[in-house]
């Protein structure tokens, strides 16, 4: 256990350069005092690291020092192959580089990791794109890969929800793909803002550089994510619900959202077996076509507008087909 963590430790302090002490046992979970002692035994054993004192210190290694102690376990080998998407690589034109790597890769692991890791290949894929939806079309997206990585701003015109469209000039600081489609990070304005891709309609790059700074990628995604699900579901609709809906109440509106609402379900004095609970909706016109696929599994019992409007669509579809 603890040869594994002096390894790790040496390894972070190669690929991250100087780290307080602080900051290792965070990343290492362990105390800050466990740090002090392995960075005693790393300088014991001979490996060149230095500390500095005050604000700005912490420990390094020598420049120029690289260990050689990077060997995969067969599950690290197993597991990495499973990173590799050949479909995003190629929409970010580094199909050629991303295969050279991972034949790279399989050449330098000895022959137990090597095999594992071509079987993990052989039996899984990882295919991003939700059912009932192809790949978007990304015309632009290898540009905007090159503008992150380069830190050069952009010109863009871009198609918002509808049919309007605007131009911006954006700081492009990081690309997420979600479900399938490809969201650019950008500041524009002095605020940070998302761009699908797919929006994109023409682009072209601006003079000059910009410093990204401490830009943190996952932290901001996950901050939007949680902004963009509270804009998207601002209402509420109180329904009754029958018995064995729960599952098709969760894949209709979502497992986040179905949970909590199912958890504070109340029995329906007037039907046995159903119960009476309200859940998060988009507005009403989401909420009627996003409800009317539960069928008869569910009763909507405000508001009013909404129930009306879900009769309006039931006697509608009942005159249909009579």
């Amino acid at each position: 256990m603890r040869a594994s963590r002096l390894l790790s430790l040496l390894l972070l302090l190669q690929t991250r350069g100087r780290m307080t002490a602080a900051d290792l046992s965070a990343e290492l979970e362990v105390s800050i005092r466990t740090v002090y002692r392995d960075m005693e035994a790393l300088s014991s054993a001979g490996v060149p690291i230095y500390a500095d004192r005050g604000p700005a210190g912490g420990y390094q290694l020598l420049d120029g020092y690289r260990t050689k102690l990077t060997g995969l376990t067969e599950a690290e080998a197993s597991s990495l192959f499973l990173a590799g998407l050949p479909g995003p690589a190629a929409d970010l034109g580094l199909a050629e580089l991303a295969a050279a790597a991972e034949l790279k890769l399989l050449a330098a692991l000895p022959p137990g990791p090597r095999s594992q890791a071509a079987r993990m290949r052989e039996r899984f894929l990882l295919d991003v794109p939700g059912w009932h939806r192809g790949a978007e079309d990304v015309p632009f997206l290898a540009e905007v890969a090159a503008a992150v990585w380069e830190q050069r701003p952009l010109r863009l015109t871009y198609r918002r929800w509808g049919p309007a469209e605007v131009r911006r000039d954006v700081l492009p600081y990081g690309l997420v793909l979600k479900g399938g489609s490809w969201y650019l990070a950008a500041e524009c304005d002095g605020s940070m803002r998302t761009y699908r891709v797919a929006r994109i309609l023409t682009l072209a790059g601006l003079p000059g550089r910009f410093e990204r700074g401490e830009f943190d990628l996952p932290a901001f995604w996950e901050r939007f994510s949680a902004e963009f699900a509270a804009r998207l579901y601002t209402g509420t609709a109180r329904i009754r619900l029958a018995p064995g809906g729960e599952g098709l109440l969760a894949y209709t509106i979502g497992e986040e959202r179905a949970a909590p609402a199912l958890a504070l379900a109340e029995p329906d004095p007037d039907r046995p077996g159903w119960t009476v609970l309200e859940i998060p909706v988009e507005g009403l016109n989401g909420a009627r076509w996003t409800l009317l696929r539960m069928g008869a599994l569910i009763e909507v019992l405000g508001p009013a507008d909404l129930r009306a409007m879900m009769a309006e669509a039931a006697l509608g579809m009942a005159e249909m087909y009579r």
